[in-house]
């Protein structure tokens, strides 16, 4: 069967092709970050910028001072 000449493509052919692969693509939605579990009681570490007489003043208290810190966070934090 001897092949048959093509057609020349137009504009429209184009389009026509470029709307059907379109309609086969599928959106596919942003998937959520993973929840995490906070456990009570589970402490996270973070790196933060204190003034320094801020920090000092809870240093002065001695040892226990970053949980004086969380608890002066906490009380602001309403919690």
């Amino acid at each position: 069967m001897p092949d048959q000449p093509r057609r020349r493509r137009t504009l429209n052919d184009a389009r026509s092709e470029a709307e059907a692969a379109f309609k086969k693509a599928t959106k596919k939605e942003p998937e959520a970050p993973p929840k995490t579990v906070t456990l009570p009681g589970v402490k996270e570490q973070v790196s933060l910028r204190i003034d320094q007489d801020v920090l000092e003043y809870f240093r002065e208290g001695g040892p226990g001072w970053q949980d004086r810190i969380n608890d002066a966070l906490r009380k602001a934090a309403g919690k």
